[in-house]
């Protein structure tokens, strides 16, 4: 028998159907909180090393402000004769290198394990005992090359992109 009642609830079938929508889309709650949980991390990139043909530090641009200020300060930034470019360069590019290539393939240990500017092989070629800045200095060979690579390294992480405004009151041109 169909139903018969006199009184039909329309406001508990609307009530439902919302509930159902909103199991089956995405809200842009949803996809906010999807977006923020992801880890924001820049990928490996390769920096050139002038005059070594072929030669190539892999580098992780993922430079903290915490990094950047401990590398100043290191640097001589508070002291009286002011902060050494050569030696921050140094620092950036000795805390950043995850390994080093030469025509396209990744040089490694004889342990098979990527190198750094720590490595007992590098500290060995390069005739330094400190990986930074001695062993970075010397890899690099000219101080203009070190500072260059370190500003390389700064842009890959981000330092000194710009971010844009919009303005939400206008609209975008769809030409």
């Amino acid at each position: 028998m169909a139903n018969d009642s006199l009184y039909h609830d329309d406001d508990a079938e609307q009530k439902a159907k919302p509930a159902q929508k909103k199991a089956s889309e995405n809200t842009l709650l949803d996809r906010l909180r999807e977006t923020i949980s992801k880890k924001v991390e820049r990928p490996l990139v390769l920096v050139e090393v002038p005059d070594r043909e072929g030669v190539y530090v892999r580098v992780s641009p993922n430079i903290s402000q915490n990094q950047m200020r401990s590398w100043r300060r290191n640097a001589g930034e508070e002291t009286k004769a002011g902060m050494d470019p050569t030696k921050f360069s140094a620092y950036v590019i000795g805390h950043t290198t995850v390994g080093f290539e030469i025509d396209g393939e990744e040089v490694l240990d004889s342990e098979g394990l990527s190198m750094n500017f720590a490595s007992a092989e590098v500290l060995n070629m390069t005739g330094t005992d400190r990986p930074v800045p001695d062993a970075v200095r010397a890899f690099f060979g000219t101080d203009p090359h070190l500072e260059a690579a370190a500003l390389a390294i700064l842009e890959a992480a981000g330092y000194g992109d710009t971010v844009e405004t919009v303005d939400p009151t206008k609209k975008s041109s769809t030409n």
